[in-house]
C-alpha cells in the first residue's frame, strides 16, 4: 500500500462536458491491482479468464470486489469497510479495512502530480492494444508513476466505489484505468467507463484502498 497525501483534483466527462473539484484526505493505495494469487487465497476462486498467479485478476463484478475487500479485512484484523444490506452496500467511512478507491481518489493517484493525459510515454507505462498482443500481462512489468503505483492506465480497468451517472444509468458504477483491448485514447488519466455491478468482463479487475494514511 502507498500512502497518498492529501490534495484536490478535477474531474471531467466528455458525455456531458461537465467538471468538478473534488478535494480529499490523506488516503492508501495498492501499488498493484489485485492479482489471481491473490484473488485465490482470499476467496478460494479462480474467475480470470487468462490464467496466471502474478496476472491481474479479471472476471470479477463490482459486488465481487466489495466482498473480496471485506474478506481481506477480515483476515488482516481490520474493521470491514462495506456493510452490505442485501442488495446495497453501506460504506463505513470510519472504517480501516479495505476498499475500493473512489474515482477522484483514483484519478489523482494516477495523476501523481502530472496534469497530461498520461504520467509518461504509454509504450512504458501501460499494457493496451498496441503493445499487449490483446491480452493481459503481469502486475508490476510496466514503469510506475512518481508515486510508485504500477498498471494504473492499461492491463484492466479498475472498478470505482462511485455510481456513474445514477440519473441516466441507475446502479452502474465508475471503471477506470483501460485495459489490455483498448486503444490509446480509453488509456488516460480522465477516461471514465462504466458497468453494471454484477456484470464480469475478462479486461476489467480492481485495486484495492484504504483511508488514512
Amino acid at each position: 500500500m502507498i500512502d497518498i497525501p492529501a490534495g484536490t483534483v478535477t474531474l471531467s466527462d466528455r458525455r456531458t462536458s461537465r467538471r468538478w473539484q473534488v478535494g480529499l484526505d490523506a488516503f492508501r493505495i495498492a501499488a498493484l491491482p489485485v492479482t489471481q494469487e491473490l484473488y485465490a487465497r482470499v476467496t478460494g476462486s479462480r474467475p480470470s479468464a487468462a490464467p496466471g498467479d502474478l496476472l491481474p485478476v479479471e472476471n470479477v463484478s463490482w459486488w465481487d470486489t466489495i466482498h473480496f475487500c471485506n474478506s481481506l479485512s477480515e483476515q488482516d484484523g481490520l474493521l470491514p469497510a462495506y456493510r452490505v444490506h442485501g442488495d446495497e452496500v453501506e460504506w463505513d467511512r470510519s472504517a480501516g479495512g479495505y476498499r475500493l478507491p473512489t474515482e477522484a481518489e483514483w484519478e489523482y493517484a494516477c495523476r501523481a502530480g502530472t496534469s497530461g493525459p498520461h504520467y509518461a510515454p504509454l509504450d512504458d507505462i501501460a499494457w493496451y492494444r498496441e503493445n499487449s498482443g490483446e491480452r493481459p500481462h503481469e502486475v508490476g512489468t510496466k514503469q510506475p508513476n512518481a508515486w510508485g503505483l504500477h498498471d494504473m492506465l492499461g492491463n484492466v480497468w479498475n472498478w470505482c466505489w462511485d455510481l456513474y451517472d445514477p440519473e441516466v444509468y441507475g446502479a452502474y458504477r465508475v471503471l477506470r484505468g483501460g485495459g489490455w483491448f483498448d486503444e490509446h485514447w480509453s488509456c488516460r488519466a480522465s477516461a471514465r467507463r462504466r458497468s453494471h455491478p454484477t456484470y464480469r468482463v475478462d479486461d476489467v479487475g480492481f485495486r484495492v484502498a484504504r483511508s488514512g494514511a
